[in-house]
């Protein structure tokens, strides 16, 4: 008896097709983890998935958002740390150059030291983020060192200009909620951020008070020191400290918004498996016995096409 060599073919290849995308089903159930792979398979259940992988995706962003600004954040506040030290330092000289006691050698020795504070603070303004390269103080103008110095012959520190603006980024760490880690460097507008180095509001101006106690020192004017000096350097003391206390503020409302989202996401993959969630163990035994049937069909349908062969042979 011949075989319909065209008839079988016909049946064998639409047995190969049905096997082969059962594999490549399965693979994707294995793969995703979802047993639910078109919206044919379970219309409503693929709607409610493709909603959660949505808010999901949403989540895992927000939580990007947030470990970026935390580590902004540690950024600041480490300089925030060290023009604290600055200050501390700055305040002492103060007190001590202008007791009366001192000489006018242990003055220019003070002077000396000041405008190597004056130089290590504006290392310190002019950092960049490590991760970006962006500077941390210069507002959105983030691209150039926010500030820039003028020196005299001697190498002291004569002027120091904000080439930066009073603008921050916003980070939107949560649905309609938003964070700000930048702080400008300075801020004369009266409103918005307060500036780190000046601000009007405050009558901080660390850098022109740190030059004005040095010009004081060298010229021996200690009641400038005692009476305008040390009131002006604890104007900027007690803004960086409410810079640091911003800083702990900002970075304790990341924190929460980092938890929120992680909870937000993992409640949002319980509710996908629910949904549309595959038993792994029984999808990979459902593919492996897939795979062997279709091996099997393989090598069933190569010796049936050699036995049918035969019946065209004289």
């Amino acid at each position: 008896m011949r075989i319909a060599t065209d008839s079988y073919t016909n049946s064998m290849l639409s047995g190969f097709n049905m096997l082969k995308q059962q594999q490549v089903n399965l693979q994707n159930q294995v793969t995703t983890g979802l047993s639910v792979q078109a919206p044919s398979d379970n219309p409503e259940a693929m709607q409610t998935t493709l909603g959660d992988l949505s808010g999901q995706a949403t989540q895992q962003q927000y939580s990007s958002n947030i470990t970026t600004a935390q580590a902004q954040a540690n950024s600041v506040y480490s300089v925030l740390q060290s023009l604290q030290t600055i200050t501390s330092q700055a305040n002492t000289i103060t007190t001590e150059a202008g007791s009366g006691t001192a000489s006018q050698s242990e003055l220019n020795d003070y002077a000396t030291q000041v405008n190597a504070l004056i130089q290590q603070a504006l290392q310190l303004v002019n950092t960049q983020d490590p991760a970006t390269g962006q500077y941390l103080f210069g507002g959105t103008s983030s691209s150039q060192p926010p500030f820039t110095a003028t020196t005299d012959a001697n190498g002291n520190v004569t002027g120091v200009t904000y080439q930066g603006n009073t603008s921050v980024n916003q980070t939107q760490v949560a649905a309609g909620i938003t964070a700000a880690v930048d702080v400008p460097g300075a801020n004369s507008s009266g409103s918005g951020a307060y500036g780190l180095i000046a601000d009007s509001r405050t009558g901080a101006d660390l850098f022109n008070h740190l030059i004005q106690l040095q010009q004081n020192l060298t010229s021996g004017n200690t009641s400038a020191i005692t009476t305008t000096d040390g009131t002006n350097l604890q104007k900027d003391e007690d803004n960086i400290t409410y810079q640091v206390a911003n800083n702990g503020n900002v970075q304790a409302r990341l924190n929460t918004a980092a938890s929120l989202a992680t909870t937000q996401s993992n409640s949002l993959a319980t509710d996908i498996s629910n949904t549309s969630g595959v038993d792994l163990v029984q999808t990979l035994t459902d593919l492996s016995q897939t795979q062997t049937a279709y091996q099997a069909a393989l090598e069933s349908s190569a010796s049936i096409m050699q036995l049918s062969l035969l019946n065209y042979l004289p």
